[in-house]
């Protein structure tokens, strides 16, 4: 298959998810993560469906008109978020879909373009926002508490020196704010006990929690999961990408209590005792799907890629406490 998207970046694991979603004729669709239209155009091109494509962010909703104006009247494409998506399609008058794609990791475009300041390669303003309103990385840098800054750098990059980053952060910032990329990156570099024997920039578990905490990534996911259960019409498909052991834990437990799956407890204790709730998804394979080998030669920006696939069930939606 290999298809490429319009604005010349590959889809990670694309074969794999169209195998997963398998869309057919007269199906609908949803790209939750629409970035530079990937999926979105793969889906369209296998079979004669619609897809609503979601993205937060408004330029990659405005450099999508080539993609309405090429699959005019099957593709319709919404600024907003993932985790809103039964609500994004309730206003669509949708009510149920055939397939969810997600693809958890930044956008390349957002990556690429120094000017968003995801990325610690390119000196940038320090921003990380996928959205374009609510509280930059400056922002949070610059006024967070040093021990609140300490828990999320630890919790979100899983970084061991986080207490140290963090501190190293407020004293620079006491002296001048800190608003470039370039600025937080060394700062961290220059911190970091070990010094750059790595392969691994040591700015890149910092800037990876400082990026999740301002987008609150992590609560939309859960938020995504809990939507496509909610829309998912009975034997659709939910294909997700993840790129790093937090997201997929999240993906992975989701779908684990919403499989019916419970931990076992003891091999003592009654079976029925053990039974979990009434299955909302039924996985389609046990474990992550990893990219081909051919894949990570070809775009390195998968090597991390695991997907997970479950189709829905007939049960209703799952209601929180």
């Amino acid at each position: 298959m290999n298809a490429l998207p319009a604005f010349g970046h590959e889809p990670v694991m694309i074969d794999e998810v169209l195998v997963a979603l398998q869309p057919r004729d007269g199906g609908r669709y949803v790209d939750g993560t629409l970035g530079a239209g990937g999926y979105t155009s793969a889906i369209l091109d296998t079979a004669d469906c619609r897809v609503w494509a979601i993205d937060r962010d408004p330029d990659a909703v405005a450099g999508a008109a080539e993609l309405v104006e090429k699959y005019a009247g099957r593709l319709t494409v919404i600024e907003g978020r993932f985790g809103n998506m039964a609500e994004i399609l309730s206003r669509q008058g949708i009510e149920a879909v055939d397939g969810i794609a997600l693809d958890l990791g930044v956008s390349s475009m957002q990556i690429d373009d120094p000017d968003r300041g995801f990325s610690f390669r390119n000196d940038g303003p320090l921003d990380m926002r996928q959205g374009k309103d609510g509280l930059s990385a400056s922002d949070l840098v610059n006024e967070a508490d040093e021990d609140v800054l300490a828990d999320i750098i630890f919790k979100y990059g899983e970084e061991r020196q986080a207490r140290r980053i963090a501190r190293a952060i407020v004293n620079v910032r006491a002296e001048t704010p800190i608003v470039r990329t370039g600025q937080l990156a060394d700062i961290v570099r220059n911190t970091y006990r070990g010094g750059r024997s790595s392969k691994t920039d040591p700015a890149t578990k910092t800037f990876q929690a400082i990026r999740i905490q301002v987008n609150e990534e992590l609560d939309e996911i859960e938020r995504g999961l809990r939507g496509a259960e909610i829309v998912l019409a009975p034997g659709g498909r939910l294909a997700v990408v993840s790129f790093h052991s937090l997201e997929d834990r999240i993906v992975k437990e989701f779908l684990r209590i919403h499989s019916g799956e419970v931990p076992t407890v003891s091999r003592h204790m009654p079976a029925a005792a053990q039974t979990g709730p009434t299955p909302r998804f039924t996985l389609v394979r046990r474990g992550t799907q990893k990219p081909t080998d051919a894949e990570t030669k070809r775009n390195p920006r998968s090597r991390s890629a695991r997907l997970r696939v479950a189709e829905r069930t007939s049960t209703p939606p799952m209601t929180e406490d």
